[in-house]
């Protein structure tokens, strides 16, 4: 009997160690257990409980009354599945008639208290079918990505949800992105990841790093073109312009509009054309949007329409010819001058980390969904690289990106250099690795005033 006790109070130790010190090894080992059997013996008192009960059908208390039988009791939406993940479970209902996918969603937090759970997003499946993504333990405190993420042509992980899943930048569905952050919430380690995963693919990678290449340069391996003053950046983005219409040339010269071919094969972007034909996807990056758009005398003024200018036709005429944007900075207002809001309107994805005021956040969800633009003012300062992203559709979800440090981008740029395509149009623009540069010489801090 001692042997008995002495190992449920081991295990008992070991369970509330790994809940402390590793949750996800917690909830694999022990944590699944217990949920499962939490949702499921409290299903029916817990679904009554928030409403989502509906009454039984008329025949069946007509039934009862004949029969002299207890009146049936509410009906809660069926299980339809349940299936535990290496993050929490999620549970699939089918909806009684009468019910709304709606009142499930504004029962999240108080299912997510009665299960025992850390946290509870719905979606709809299909008409009737709702599915409850509930995760055990807080997936975003420390974020591990799967091993075996999907990829796909111009689809690479760049983060994770915190309902568990990976969040993916897919940009065949939407092309262009915003990306704003303050200082030190991340903004950097998001496009070092991005760029990481990128480097992987048959893509093109142009950057424009206004703080004298600090940010880009090291990874300069796997770039074809790179920009690190305005005046360069202006230049890079007119050679992108002609790039791109150079590219519907070739669309146009390969539509395939003649009667004898089918509809499906007729081409109207890249993607349309044979391996053979098809050029290199581009993705520009732009490290901070501001640096662009500021200027302090009518020359400057000049460079800086004629910058936006091209980023706002590059946004919206560049997704058929292969090039999309990854917009990065700290705001990005209409206090940038004219041409901003209309740019902004281009970039279906919006990705907020931490911002220092509520207009920043505005910025970026104000016009899509304004629920995330409060939940962007809410991320604490001691959680650099969470964030909210959200696309045109009105949806969001809070996200955080796995920490990348600069020394493993570089390394995964320069694993992958043999990939850097050679575009003619942006050869001025290709970066030259030299060997390294000599030490520039620091002036001292002047000596203090003697008495």
């Amino acid at each position: 009997m001692r042997w008995l006790i002495a190992a449920v109070v081991l295990v008992a130790v070991l369970a509330g160690l790994l809940r402390w010190r590793r949750p996800a090894w917690y909830w694999l080992s022990f944590g699944v257990t217990f949920a499962t059997c939490r949702v499921l013996g409290r299903y029916r008192a817990v679904m009554d409980a928030c409403g989502l009960t509906v009454p039984p059908p008329r025949w069946r208390l007509a039934i009862a009354r004949m029969a002299n039988r207890p009146v049936p009791e509410p009906r809660a939406p069926r299980i339809l599945r349940l299936r535990p993940t290496r993050t929490g479970l999620v549970l699939r209902l089918g909806l009684r008639p009468g019910q709304d996918a709606f009142d499930v969603a504004a029962s999240c937090d108080r299912l997510r208290h009665s299960f025992g759970m850390f946290g509870v997003t719905s979606r709809e499946i299909r008409s009737g079918v709702v599915e409850l993504r509930m995760t055990g333990y807080d997936v975003l405190r420390r974020v591990q990505m799967p091993a075996r993420a999907e990829r796909s042509t111009m689809r690479v992980p760049v983060a994770l949800r915190e309902d568990g899943d990976v969040h993916y930048r897919d940009y065949r569905t939407t092309p262009h992105a915003l990306t704003i952050g303050a200082t030190k919430s991340g903004k950097s380690v998001y496009q070092r990841n991005l760029v990481a995963e990128l480097a992987a693919q048959e893509v093109a990678l142009v950057g424009i790093d206004c703080k004298q290449g600090v940010e880009l340069f090291p990874l300069a391996r796997r770039f074809s073109a790179l920009a690190d003053n305005p005046d360069t950046a202006a230049d890079l983005l007119d050679a992108l312009i002609a790039h791109m219409e150079d590219v519907y040339q070739l669309i146009r010269a390969e539509q395939r509009i003649t009667a004898d071919t089918p509809d499906a094969d007729i081409a109207a972007d890249i993607w349309d054309l044979p391996d053979r034909l098809r050029p290199v996807p581009i993705v520009l990056l732009v490290d901070e949007v501001a640096e662009l758009a500021l200027f302090a005398t009518k020359d400057e003024e000049k460079r800086r329409d004629r910058i936006i200018t091209a980023l706002a036709r590059l946004a919206q005429l560049g997704r058929a010819a292969g090039i999309y944007l990854e917009i990065c900075g700290q705001r990005f207002g209409s206090e940038l001058g004219k041409g901003i809001t209309m740019l902004r309107a281009q970039l279906s994805v919006r990705t907020a980390h931490r911002v220092n005021d509520e207009t920043s956040a505005n910025m970026a969800f104000g016009d899509i969904a304004p629920d995330a633009a409060l939940a962007t003012v809410q991320i604490p300062v001691s959680t650099p690289g969470l964030a909210i992203t959200g696309d045109a559709s009105g949806g969001w979800s809070r996200i955080r990106t796995p920490h990348t440090s600069l020394r493993a981008a570089v390394d995964a740029c320069n694993k992958h250099a043999h990939l850097t395509p050679e575009l003619p149009a942006l050869d001025a623009f290709r970066p030259v690795l030299a060997s390294p540069a000599v030490p520039v010489a620091i002036p001292a801090p002047a000596a203090p005033a003697t008495p």
